[in-house]
């Protein structure tokens, strides 16, 4: 694929001038006060061949879409009506029903990497504004407007599909370094998400463990791994992992 990927469809192109596209959504400000933050677009994906990924498919090619979709738990594949998931090996299923990442970090990497990033190119279901997603805690919930309720549970772990899709060279190693992985999300509660519907936080757990923290402890710092066993929130494999290699460090 060429080093430009150009789409139209709802939520528009993100270029190089992609700070004017953040913040112009229509879930509008007072102002001198922070916006609420809001679902900037929904995105599906349909399987398309690949090289870079074992099942020789993919579902990362995720485009924004007009109208409420249904989200709800999944036992595999994905929990967003429409969406396709073919390494169901490594993706999809209830820890990973939908995957989240912020409109602003999407923006920087667009600028950093000089190309036109579309809503939906990182495989992101949702495409949020104004929400923190790395700084969410594990098990923190959000209500998307009057529909699904969504509980963050993991960070996503670049893959060499995300890094062939792409075709950045080195890609896992930076996507890893800047540690913005965007979140998981397990559907608590089943209900239908569109562009533009509000996301509120309504429970944050008291253990202060957050989707950067994890990401960070998974890839390039294990010495945070510890910090991961206490925390019930996160997906049992992803525990139980990290279990095994502190045991294994402790000697």
């Amino acid at each position: 694929m060429g080093s430009t990927l150009i789409r139209g469809g709802a939520g528009g192109p993100i270029s190089c001038a992609v700070r004017a596209w953040v913040g112009s959504g229509r879930a509008g400000s007072v102002r001198g006060m922070q916006p609420q933050p809001f679902i900037r677009s929904v995105n599906i994906g349909t399987a398309r061949p690949t090289d870079f990924a074992a099942p020789g498919r993919t579902g990362i090619d995720k485009r924004p879409v007009t109208g409420p979709v249904v989200v709800a738990p999944a036992a595999d594949g994905s929990g967003v009506a429409g969406d396709t998931v073919c390494d169901l090996r490594h993706h999809g299923g209830p820890d990973q029903a939908v995957y989240a990442y912020a409109a602003e970090d999407l923006a920087d990497w667009a600028l950093e990497l000089d190309r036109e990033l579309p809503p939906g190119v990182f495989g992101e279901n949702l495409t949020t504004e104004g929400l923190d997603v790395n700084g969410a805690l594990i098990g923190e919930r959000w209500q998307i407007g009057d529909g699904p309720l969504l509980e963050v549970c993991a960070p996503r772990i670049p893959c060499r599909t995300f890094q062939g899709w792409l075709g950045v060279q080195g890609w896992v190693r930076r996507f890893s370094e800047r540690a913005r992985p965007g979140a998981y999300l397990r559907v608590v509660e089943a209900g239908p998400v569109a562009a533009g519907d509000r996301v509120r936080v309504v429970h944050r757990p008291g253990h202060g463990l957050d989707v950067a923290t994890v990401f960070r402890a998974v890839t390039l710092e294990p010495a945070l791994l510890p910090r991961l066993l206490p925390v019930a929130e996160l997906p049992e494999k992803l525990r139980d992992r990290a279990r095994r290699r502190v045991e294994e460090k402790a000697g």
